[in-house]
């Protein structure tokens, strides 16, 4: 299938056309056609499976279609939980709605709200927010919803984890009984569910890409290490693989810039991006990782959500998730598009709990890879001090040479020494 079997008009077609897509995703197969009969729509689907431009092309058509003359009122509204996100969808509907003369604008906090209340006040076809600025605008009488024909609820399990639901069911409120709502969350849990029923109206679900077949497309290696041997292994894995861009995973603020500081002090140019930065250090951070001024750039997992970078090949999980469904969101950042991805995780001995609960999830083991200079040599964490007792910490094995070198520490099987001169 093309683009030009999806029954569009001519001005998105000619943008779509110079954006350099002619193939459709499974999504926008599926979910376009629906979206253009004006149903609800129900979309279970990551970031990185084109649900973008699912929802922003049949959007652009149906309020290109249904233009009018006279002052501009929002029609559409795209709610998303990130400040990333929210940038990168508006660059979408710039970039496929550039013939339609549509008007949108994006909104997020931590900047003045005086340029966005501007580009309100101007007239604006499409509204993409966050929900806390969108909230505040509305409250300043700034941003009316009466208007709203399509909303767009984007990521509603981020919203949920991020503790933004009530501020979603806030919105809710203000919005017109009479409209279309396009639904799409990664995965269902029980209260996105809930909420899924209440604002959808017969809807038609669309479904694609679960977690393990997204796992299944990337290349994933485990390397068990030190704690005190990671930042070591991290610049070893840059400089034999020559990689170019790389996004590396922490659980925590300090954590991200503490590996920062390493790499910089190392000679490789790299950025942090997460809550505690401020919007332009964050956006100049993601820019400049876009552009290969900076090779690496270091997020946690609530800053990085929304990231969507064109051929990013690696992703390195210098810490585990605490929560083993954000391991698939976090490779899920390379190996987009059919394009190839390696995703490669470091585990010290306190994450061994974590690596078994990702294992769980994603239904097999990681291939280990230990041909290399930081072998583990601290097998088990220290237990739990209570009351003053405990164990002796740790117990130590060498890998000295022998059949140890090809030794799965957890498993206690052989693995395989793939070359990393790839």
């Amino acid at each position: 299938m093309t683009f030009n079997e999806l029954d569009l008009i001519d001005p998105i077609l000619k943008a779509v056309k110079e954006e350099g897509y002619t193939t459709p995703t499974p999504i926008q197969q599926q979910s376009i056609p629906i979206v253009l009969q004006h149903k609800d729509l129900l979309g279970c689907a990551q970031t990185g499976t084109g649900k973008t431009a699912a929802f922003a092309i049949p959007v652009l058509q149906i309020l290109a279609e249904q233009k009018q003359a006279g002052p501009k009122k929002i029609h559409a509204l795209i709610l998303t939980p990130t400040r990333e996100l929210a940038i990168q969808i508006g660059e979408s509907f710039a970039a496929y709605g550039k013939y339609t003369g549509l008007k949108h604008t994006v909104i997020f906090g931590g900047v003045s709200q005086m340029h966005q209340a501007n580009a309100i006040r101007a007239g604006i076809d499409i509204l993409i927010a966050t929900p806390g600025r969108l909230l505040d605008l509305i409250s300043q009488g700034i941003v009316g919803l009466a208007q709203i024909k399509i909303f767009v609820l984007d990521e509603a399990d981020r919203m949920l984890d991020m503790g933004f639901i009530h501020d979603v069911k806030r919105v809710i409120t203000k919005l017109p009984q009479k409209r279309q709502t396009l639904f799409f969350s990664a995965t269902m849990p029980p209260e996105i569910q809930t909420l899924a029923n209440v604002l959808l109206t017969n809807p038609s679900k669309v479904e694609v890409t679960p977690p393990s077949s997204t796992v299944d497309m990337i290349d994933q290696t485990l390397f068990y290490v030190d704690k005190a041997n990671k930042a070591s292994l991290l610049f070893y894995l840059i400089e034999q693989k020559k990689m170019q861009t790389v996004l590396v995973f922490t659980r925590t603020k300090h954590g991200a810039d503490k590996v920062v500081i390493m790499l910089n002090k190392h000679g490789i140019q790299a950025a942090a991006i997460h809550g505690n930065k401020s919007q332009n250090a964050r956006q100049n951070a993601l820019s400049n990782f876009k552009n290969g001024t900076i090779k690496v750039l270091v997020a946690t997992d609530i800053a990085a959500r929304g990231i969507d970078i064109d051929e990013l090949r690696y992703v390195i999980n210098y810490e585990l998730p605490d929560v083993p469904e954000t391991y698939v969101h976090r490779i899920g950042r390379t190996g987009r598009a059919g394009l190839s991805g390696e995703a490669m995780s470091f585990c010290e001995a306190e994450e061994k709990e974590m690596l078994r609960d990702i294992q769980k999830v994603i239904g097999k083991p990681i291939p280990v890879f230990d041909a290399h200079p930081y072998p583990m040599q601290i097998m088990t964490a220290p237990p739990m001090v209570r009351g003053g007792g405990g164990k002796p910490a740790f117990k130590k094995r060498s890998f000295g040479g022998g059949s140890d070198r090809g030794h799965n520490p957890r498993s206690g099987q052989g693995s395989s020494q793939r070359s990393y001169n790839r």
